[in-house]
C-alpha cells in the first residue's frame, strides 16, 4: 500500500484533530437526541435546553472514573519507564531492521501487554514504536513510521479481554450496580473463559501476521525525530532529608509493602469469589507499588510521573466532553434506543452479534468501557436473561464491540500520538484495516461459542 494510494489519501484528508472529533460528536449526539427523543413532560425548558442540561450534567459525572483512567495510564507509563522495561524495549528494537519485522514485533508485544494492562500496553507500544523509528533513523533503514505507530496502538483492540477490561472487572465487583439482577460474575467466566482465551490467542497470532504483510506492501516514509528521553534523571549526591528521596532502601521497602498487600488479596479473598477482587482500584494500587519498587527511589519514581503525566493530558481534558455525550445518551434515552433497537431484532443466536455492533457504535460516541457499560449494561443483561443467553458472554460481546472501534476512534491514541509525534490521520488508515480483521475474529468466536 503506497502513500499515494486513494485509500490513504481519502482517510488522511477527512480526519480532523481528536479534540475536534470530540466536539463534532458532541454536536451530532445533541442533534440525534433532538430528532429521536422527546422532551420530558415535567421539563420547564425547551427541548434543546433540556439536551444541553443533560450534557452539562454528564460533563461532571465521570470525574472518579476519569481519575482512575488517568492513573491507570500514568502508572502504566511509569512502569514502562522503569530500567527493566526500558532495557527490554532497547533490546527488542535491535530486531526491527525493516518495516515488516518492526510492525510484526511491535504489534505482537503490544497486544501481549494489553492483556496485562491497557495503560501499560498503550505507552509501551508508543515508546517501542518511537524507539524503532529512532533506531531506523540512526542506522539509515527504510521504515513506514505510521504503520509502526498503528502497530503500537493495536493492543487497544484487544485490551478489554484482558486483566484491565472495564466491563468484566465491573461485574466481578461485589457492589456493582447490576449485582441485584445478575449477581457477581467472576473473571473466570469472562476474561478466563474458553471463548475469550481462544479469541485472545487468535488476536495475538493473526494481527501481527497482518501487520507483517502490510509492512511488506507499504512504502517507507521520512523519519525526522529528536531523541526521546526514556531514562529517568537521577541525582548523584543528596544531603539532609533528600537522602530519603534518593534512598533505594526506602523505595524498595515502601513498594514491596504495597505489592505485598496487593498479592495478599489473592489469598484472603473469599472462597468461591475467584479473582473478583481485581478491579480498577486494585490494578492502580498494584501498578503504584511496582512503579516505586522498580524505579528504586522516590526521586526516580516522581521524575517518571512528571514524564508520564503529559501523556494523560488529552484524556483529562477530553474525557469530560465524552462524559457529556454519555450524559445526553443516558438521560435523553438515546443510548437506550440504540441498544433496544438492536435487541428488538435479536434472538438467542444473534444477540451477542448485535451487542457487539451496538457497543461498537456507542463506543464511537462514548470511548469508555466502564461508561459504556453503565449505559448499555442494564439493557443487554436484561435481554440476555430474557432470551436465555449467557450473561458473561453478553458482557464479553459488549467488550469486543467496545475495543473494536478503538481502531476508528482516535481518543485513546492521544498518548501514543504525543510520544510518537504522529497524527491521528497517519495511523488510522492502517488501524481501520486491523479493525476489519478483528471484526471477523470476534464474530467467528461469538458464533462458535
Amino acid at each position: 500500500m503506497r502513500e499515494e494510494s486513494l485509500y490513504l489519501k481519502f482517510v488522511k484528508n477527512i480526519l480532523p484533530s481528536p479534540f475536534s472529533i470530540a466536539v463534532l460528536l458532541t454536536v451530532l449526539t445533541a442533534v440525534l437526541a433532538l430528532m429521536f427523543t422527546s422532551r420530558p413532560e415535567n421539563a420547564i425548558y425547551s427541548h434543546p435546553i433540556v439536551i444541553l442540561d443533560y450534557w452539562q450534567t454528564g460533563f461532571w459525572e465521570l470525574l472518579e472514573f476519569t481519575m482512575q483512567m488517568a492513573l491507570i495510564l500514568i502508572l502504566g507509563h511509569v512502569l514502562a519507564l522503569t530500567p527493566l522495561f526500558n532495557k527490554l524495549i532497547n533490546r527488542l528494537t535491535l530486531y526491527c531492521d525493516s518495516t515488516a519485522k518492526a510492525a510484526f514485533l511491535v504489534s505482537l508485544v503490544t497486544i501481549f501487554m494489553s492483556f496485562i494492562n491497557w495503560g501499560l500496553c498503550l505507552v509501551f507500544g508508543a515508546i517501542f514504536a518511537r524507539k524503532v523509528a529512532e533506531n531506523a533513523q540512526k542506522n539509515g533503514w527504510n521504515l513506514n513510521y505510521p504503520l509502526i505507530g498503528a502497530a503500537g496502538y493495536a493492543g487497544m483492540m484487544c485490551w478489554h479481554g484482558g486483566f484491565s477490561g472495564s466491563a468484566p472487572l465491573t461485574v466481578s465487583g461485589t457492589d456493582h450496580f447490576l449485582a441485584d439482577r445478575i449477581g457477581i460474575i467472576g473473571i473466570e467466566e469472562t476474561i478466563l473463559s474458553t471463548m475469550n482465551l481462544t479469541t485472545s490467542a487468535l488476536l495475538i497470532i493473526i494481527i501481527p501476521i497482518v501487520f507483517y504483510l502490510l509492512g511488506k506492501r507499504t512504502s517507507s516514509t521520512e523519519i525526522n525525530l529528536p531523541h526521546y528521553q526514556t531514562d529517568v534523571k537521577t541525582q548523584e549526591k543528596a544531603t539532609g532529608g533528600e537522602r530519603i528521596d534518593h534512598s533505594k532502601i526506602a523505595a524498595v521497602a515502601f513498594g514491596s509493602v504495597i505489592c505485598f498487600l496487593a498479592i495478599r488479596q489473592v489469598y484472603i479473598s473469599p472462597k468461591g469469589a475467584g479473582l473478583s477482587f481485581i478491579g480498577l482500584n486494585y490494578i492502580n494500587f498494584f501498578l503504584f507499588g511496582l512503579g516505586v519498587l522498580l524505579h528504586g527511589s522516590f526521586n526516580n519514581f516522581l521524575s517518571a510521573i512528571q514524564s508520564a503525566i503529559g501523556g494523560a493530558a488529552g484524556i483529562i481534558i477530553q474525557f469530560p466532553l465524552y462524559a457529556g455525550i454519555m450524559g445526553i445518551m443516558k438521560y435523553s434515552g438515546l443510548g437506550a434506543l440504540v441498544s433496544e433497537g438492536f435487541v428488538e431484532i435479536s434472538n438467542a443466536t444473534t444477540l451477542p452479534i448485535f451487542t457487539l455492533f451496538s457497543a461498537g457504535l456507542v463506543n464511537v460516541f462514548v470511548p469508555s468501557g466502564g461508561g459504556q457499560w453503565a449505559v448499555q449494561g442494564p439493557i443487554i443483561t436484561e435481554a440476555a436473561q430474557t432470551l436465555g443467553v449467557s450473561v458473561p458472554k453478553a458482557v464479553m460481546a459488549l467488550s469486543y464491540g467496545d475495543q473494536l472501534t478503538n481502531m476508528l476512534q482516535p481518543f485513546w491514541a492521544l498518548p501514543l500520538l504525543g510520544i510518537t509525534k504522529l497524527k491521528a490521520k497517519d495511523i488510522l488508515p492502517y488501524s481501520m484495516i486491523i479493525m476489519g480483521v478483528g471484526l471477523v475474529i470476534f464474530l467467528t468466536m461469538l458464533l462458535a461459542f
